[in-house]
């Protein structure tokens, strides 16, 4: 099996080799159920200046070279010399580089292959209440979700709603449980865009609790909700008797599914025996 396809790649040469390649590759992927979106990666990264590159010529080592795009977005390839690399993919620039390596009769039908060793030009950034804040590259994916995983997700003491400044100065917010649950729409980030988690807005839980404190406010967060994220009401609190401090009024009395808002104050008192 082996000899005979390497018999008919000898025989095809390099160009229709690679055709050959791409079609069982395709039909290799249908035949698994891959769409075919995915058979050639989403999103495809787009070169940019500084971005770090390897180019190959299989065959060819003096056509080879390690470098990084210009700040004009081209790089400097032996013989043919300057290249435009900014805008393109990996798999286009490899494409023009091959056209420009046959026009000028350096080579014939040769193999080129690019990878980036660095990614440099076309990345978000991610700050406030997430596990690792910082520059992210558009790498592997430039999906609001999968950016937020890499990022080690929002923390705990994190507001539940992220902040998107987009590159054109427009801000989105954003849920992040529901984007978790895939009940909102992923959003597609572009290079130059900030995602910003704040820091939770904070209610307070006071008295006859298991872990009396400070607690990050949840959508929607009842004082059921609380009191149970607290462990429950202690031994000698009563779970009827809760009182609710908002804002400058005085504590009034407040049920098992009042719901919360930043800065209330909640006060579980003693049983009277």
């Amino acid at each position: 099996m082996i000899d005979r396809f390497c018999t008919t790649a000898m025989r095809l040469g390099a160009t229709p080799f690679r055709t050959l390649l791409a079609g069982m590759a395709a039909a290799l992927f249908s035949l698994c159920g891959v769409p075919a979106a995915a058979q050639n990666g989403s999103p495809a990264y787009i070169l940019g200046p500084n971005d770090a590159i390897t180019v190959v010529v299989y065959g060819q080592s003096e056509f080879n070279v390690q470098t990084r795009v210009k700040p004009d977005g081209s790089i400097v390839m032996p013989l043919i010399g300057k290249v435009q690399a900014q805008g393109k993919t990996v798999i286009t620039l490899a494409d023009e580089i091959t056209r420009r390596l046959e026009a000028g009769n350096y080579l014939k039908d040769p193999i080129v292959n690019i990878e980036v060793s660095q990614y440099n030009s076309r990345y978000v950034r991610v700050a406030g209440k997430v596990g690792s804040p910082g520059l992210v590259p558009l790498d592997r994916s430039n999906r609001l979700l999968d950016v937020l995983l890499m990022s080690g997700w929002v923390q705990d003491a994190g507001s539940e709603f992220i902040t998107i400044r987009k590159a054109d100065g427009k801000d989105l917010r954003i849920n992040s449980k529901e984007l978790a649950r895939g009940t909102t729409s992923d959003v597609t980030l572009d290079a130059g865009d900030t995602i910003y988690v704040a820091d939770a807005e904070l209610v307070y839980l006071t008295g006859a609790v298991a872990r009396p404190g400070t607690y990050p406010l949840k959508t929607g967060m009842t004082v059921s909700e609380l009191l149970a994220t607290a462990g429950g009401v202690g031994p000698t609190g009563s779970s009827g008797k809760v009182g609710l401090k908002r804002g400058t009024g005085k504590e009034t009395d407040a049920d098992q599914q009042t719901k919360l808002e930043a800065g209330d104050i909640i006060n579980v008192r003693e049983r009277l025996f």
